[in-house]
């Protein structure tokens, strides 16, 4: 039954559990707010919710509304809070366009706004079409090492968002290798009808994983760090994370990790150091100080 719901009811559901579980009660107002459908429509998706997983849910009286129970197992969202807090960032739900004045799930977030780094809607259509079509795309691309704008081709095959910025992840036809193109530097755009030669599978640093550990600095006391381990769930002293080592570099950028080989940088800005160096510089060395 579950394989056979469509989306749009799935992601009522998902929206149910979601409300019950962190706002603690979910009622056919919220259900019918949230989606633009008619009370008597909410209530239908309350009541197959029920069908479905009848000991999650209890209706309360007092509050006019379903509360979740002891017994409450998930049965179509990961609730974990990597999953639940960019939803609840977004507002997200899947009726169109929320009001951005009002928050669909009644939990107030805001955001660090950082500047535009972004192309034009006719810049990145053109980027996610050579993706998503498997073709090389011309472009004129303003890099930091070139003193004018670069025509080239390129055959891009994912896109990255590194926290402070968008990049294209690409085979650089001019250096025959993989690289990373700030989505911002694009002047213009092609998707050509040529296919593209290379694939991600092609990309060792791109399907390669690796562990990067990383340990509080030695410099913080060690109440701080004890305080930076529970931070960032470490087991055993240390602070593991598995990414592609084609993203290595701007993680250490991200976490303001400090790449020094003597440790030498402030602790009260760099709070974390890495652990395996060796294994870790040789994908990122842009990165190390």
């Amino acid at each position: 039954m579950l394989n056979e719901m469509k989306w749009a009811t799935r992601q009522r559901m998902q929206f149910i559990e979601v409300m019950a579980y962190f706002c603690g009660v979910v009622t056919r107002s919220d259900i019918a707010k949230a989606f633009a459908i008619s009370d008597a429509a909410a209530t239908k998706d309350l009541k197959l919710y029920s069908d479905i997983a009848p000991e999650n849910l209890q209706y309360k009286h007092s509050v006019f509304g379903f509360v979740p129970t002891n017994a409450f197992s998930p049965a179509f969202t990961d609730l974990s809070p990597a999953t639940v807090l960019p939803l609840l960032e977004a507002n997200q739900t899947v009726s169109g366009s929320p009001n951005p004045d009002e928050s669909v799930f009644e939990i107030p977030t805001t955001n660090l706004q950082l500047p535009n780094r972004l192309p034009t809607k006719e810049v990145l259509c053109q980027i996610t079409r050579a993706i998503y079509g498997h073709k090389q795309l011309k472009v004129n691309y303003r890099s930091l090492s070139d003193k004018q704008n670069s025509s080239r081709v390129i055959e891009p095959h994912s896109l990255v968002n590194t926290g402070f910025r968008w990049h294209v992840r690409a085979y650089n036809q001019d250096t025959f290798d993989f690289r990373d193109f700030v989505l911002s530097r694009f002047e213009e755009a092609n998707c050509l009808s040529i296919d593209a030669e290379s694939r991600a599978s092609y990309d060792e640093d791109w399907t390669e994983m690796i562990t990067l550990k990383l340990s509080p600095h030695p410099k913080l006391d060690d109440k701080q760090q004890t305080s930076l381990l529970i931070d960032y769930n470490a087991n055993d002293d240390v602070i593991e994370v598995k990414l592609r080592r084609a993203l290595i570099g701007y993680l250490l950028r991200q976490l303001s990790v400090d790449t020094s080989i003597d440790h030498s940088q402030d602790p009260k800005q760099f709070q974390l150091i890495v652990l395996n160096r060796d294994e870790i510089e040789p994908f990122a060395s842009w990165a190390f100080a």
